[in-house]
């Protein structure tokens, strides 16, 4: 160690290490970006590719798989954080849970391919918390109890 280090980048390369990790754009054979996310016990597979906004869920129309606005409203706030919306056609295959779980899981999987279509998005999204899987999941029953965590109603006499 008789040389001195004066700056970080001097210290990173007597280390052998380099800069941040690169985040690379992956494609299929058709040019569509595949990611798949999850939520509850909702399990949505997605692919993105460059089109008119068309958004296909289990073969119908957004509209008519998610009927409620609030619902395509989750899904559509990845595109909308990093202002593509309308710029990309979708088609999802989600599978599993209840509606509330699949918008989450379409969007969870929606911000995954982004970010595999185009990295420089990743900042955006992961400030946004939409690249992080949402862990809560419904707590199981006990026995002894009439639900998790309710109690039957007590009797004194």
């Amino acid at each position: 160690m008789a040389e001195t280090l004066s700056s970080l980048s001097d210290l990173n390369q007597a280390a052998g290490v380099s800069d941040a990790p690169r985040y690379v754009q992956k494609l299929d054979k058709y040019g569509r970006a595949y990611a798949t996310g999850k939520r509850k016990n909702a399990v949505a597979r997605v692919w993105i590719k460059p089109g008119s906004g068309k958004v296909t869920v289990n073969g119908r129309d957004i509209a008519v798989y998610f009927a409620r606005p609030v619902l395509r409203m989750i899904l559509q706030q990845p595109l909308v954080v990093v202002k593509r919306h309308g710029q990309y056609d979708l088609v999802v295959s989600v599978a599993g849970g209840g509606l509330s779980g699949q918008a989450g899981a379409v969007r969870h999987g929606l911000a995954k391919a982004l970010t595999n279509y185009e990295p420089e998005l990743r900042a955006p999204l992961k400030k946004e918390g939409f690249l992080t899987r949402d862990s809560r999941v419904v707590e199981r029953k006990k026995y002894g109890k009439k639900k998790a965590r309710r109690s039957f109603q007590f009797s004194k006499r």
